[in-house]
């Protein structure tokens, strides 16, 4: 398949740049794999298309304030955001496995990570940023992944001084300039509300609709809701390159299925009933939990798995998913859950509708 095949025209206008002030007032586009048919609705009418037996399965991975904002010394901006410590052997420390420490037992000033980085201009080895009063950087070399190893340093303790000035890492597509007021609100919103396990760097937007309320509400249809864990990762961020998708690779992301969550599962499938995934980070942990005689089996690991076109779902009945970018292995996904024709209609639709995209954007139900 060619990565052309998933592009489409989105005018700038329509990319979220702020949530709605209630959450689940996001519009909800329905697509019916079985008619063909395309419904807009509201995000509470959601628990509507659910019936009881139906388990509703959640990401509950929490989002980490790993994004930094500082300066070069000759003035251009620098974004960066940190994926992962590196040790003296090495081997990497993911951000949450630093934070979650206590201070006491590692009194660190100063430490090196790779990360991903915006850029004004051109970086070079050995650039200074100037973070805060007391927290710089070093440009130490770009990695082969594109990432930079970047050398921080701080006169208190680094590991508090990255959870008193990090902002959420928010997509560059959403335009933040550093306003701490913005951090505020974007630190709750851009979370879910049964958000539980740090480690990700990237929410997993399709949560971000629901409220406590409208929980209660789907439970009450007799639907269960059981929780699992993909702390999303670099591979989020980094765009499909190869012309021929089949020869991308995913970034590894640690997920957890805990045993309830798959005994559920396996449960409402042989009952006849759906799995319905809220996210495709919940989709892509299910699959890789299947076992070779089509169970799900708890599971801890990382996954790599890629999903296109073709590929044969054996966990997942439907997916409620945000709106996303064009040619990006999320597209891929809801493609090969939806069909690509279909999918790319119903696209063109949100865009004549004037839907609102990507991470603070409207929903969409494939069923």
């Amino acid at each position: 398949m060619n990565l052309q095949d998933f592009d489409y025209h989105l005018p700038r206008r329509l990319i979220a740049q702020h949530p709605l002030d209630k959450r689940d007032h996001s519009r909800l586009m329905v697509l019916s794999r079985r008619t063909g048919a395309i419904e807009h609705r509201i995000f509470t009418d959601l628990p509507e298309y659910l019936e009881p037996g139906d388990v509703l399965a959640i990401n509950e991975t929490k989002v980490l304030p790993v994004r930094l904002i500082g300066k070069k010394q000759s003035g251009g901006k620098v974004e960066l955001i940190l994926v992962r410590k590196i040790g003296r052997d090495e081997e990497g420390e993911r951000f949450h496995e630093v934070l979650n420490r206590d201070p006491g037992e590692n009194e660190e000033h100063a430490s090196e990570w790779e990360c991903l980085v915006k850029n004004s201009g051109r970086l070079r080895e050995h650039t200074l940023l100037i973070i805060s009063d007391n927290l710089q950087g070093e440009f130490r070399k770009r990695v082969p992944s594109g990432l930079w190893r970047v050398r921080l340093k701080s006169e208190g303790n680094l590991e508090k001084k990255l959870r008193e000035i990090g902002f959420p890492p928010l997509p560059p597509y959403i335009r933040r300039n550093g306003d701490r007021k913005m951090r505020d609100q974007d630190l709750q919103r851009y979370q879910t509300v049964y958000a539980r396990e740090e480690g990700a760097i990237a929410a997993p937007t399709a949560g971000l609709h629901f409220t406590e309320s409208l929980l209660d509400e789907i439970r009450g249809k007799g639907v269960s809701i059981f929780p699992l864990i993909l702390h999303v990762g670099v591979g989020t961020f980094l765009p499909v390159k190869q012309k021929e998708v089949e020869k991308h690779r995913l970034e590894p992301e640690f997920f957890n299925i805990p045993p309830k969550t798959a005994q559920a599962v396996n449960q409402a499938r042989a009952s006849g009933k759906r799995v319905v995934a809220v996210g495709t980070t919940v989709t892509r942990a299910l699959e890789s939990g299947v076992d070779a005689g089509g169970k799900i089996r708890a599971k801890r690991g990382e996954t790599s798995l890629f999903v296109i076109p073709g590929f044969t779902f054996r966990a997942v009945d439907g997916l409620i998913t945000n709106f996303h970018l064009p040619r990006s292995t999320l597209m891929m996904l809801v493609s090969a859950l939806g069909g690509k024709e279909f999918i790319m209609a119903a696209y063109q639709e949100a865009v004549k509708k004037n839907y609102r995209f990507y991470s603070y954007g409207d929903a969409m139900l494939i069923i």
